[in-house]
């Protein structure tokens, strides 16, 4: 059992990891001309139009929620007086509000790319793989916010951020141990979200890093009446 654990959770995330970043770069080298999201908008846009704003609002705000909850150390969160029990309570009321906001999106997706005859026509079963692993992510996630009301002192959600840590630092041996004995939802989600990594560079949300970013930095596009001649 130890040898599994450290295997899913201190070598596998180091896999899913470099396939994610080396994938993506090769794919942009090599296939650029399938660098996109495969909008199928012209099929059908009110759904999507509800559903992948509901979906990008939560999930954008889960991503930089755990970015920034498990990856500040702890002795910046003493720092700023937040202790492990308040980081987690926040975790969860925040957490769990753009968690429904993102469910109730991606649900309005998944029922719109498995009802409409025209979309399922042109979806891939990678897209559709990739689509239900997201669901079945989400999911998990809204239940560990259930399973954290059973710890609300912080503890469990302080080996998480260990894990985090370590993983960032290359330490797959902490990190191994630090979740050995977390809650199963909580490895799960993790061992989901590892995968969801692996398969980033073989699907279509390589779109994500051609966000218009320098969109908001560009200069006033400047239009000039044209002048009239006088006849």
């Amino acid at each position: 059992m130890d040898y599994l654990n450290t295997l899913l959770f201190g070598i596998y995330p180091f896999i899913a990891l470099t396939v994610f970043v080396v994938g993506s770069l090769i794919r942009y080298d090599r296939d650029q001309y399938t660098w996109r999201t495969g909008s199928s908008q012209l099929l059908e846009k009110k759904q999507l139009r509800v559903g992948s704003y509901l979906f990008h609002i939560g999930v954008i705000a889960i991503l930089a929620g755990h970015f920034v909850g498990l990856l500040t150390p702890k002795w910046v969160w003493h720092a700023i007086g937040v202790s492990a029990a308040t980081k987690q309570l926040m975790a969860m009321s925040i957490g769990g509000l753009f968690g429904i906001i993102c469910f109730i999106g991606l649900t309005i997706l998944v029922k719109r790319r498995l009802t409409n005859p025209r979309i399922r026509a042109t979806t891939s079963r990678m897209d559709l793989t990739i689509l239900l692993m997201l669901y079945a992510q989400l999911i998990l996630g809204l239940i560990s916010i259930v399973v954290s009301t059973g710890h609300l002192d912080g503890a469990e959600m302080l080996k998480l951020m260990t894990w985090a840590q370590s993983i960032v630092t290359l330490d797959g041996t902490t990190a191994a141990a630090a979740i050995a004995n977390v809650h199963i939802i909580f490895k799960l989600h993790i061992f989901l979200g590892m995968t969801l990594f692996l398969l980033f560079p073989f699907s279509r949300l390589v779109h994500v890093w051609s966000v218009p970013v320098q969109y908001f930095r560009r200069n006033y596009q400047v239009v000039r009446a044209r002048p009239t001649r006088e006849v």
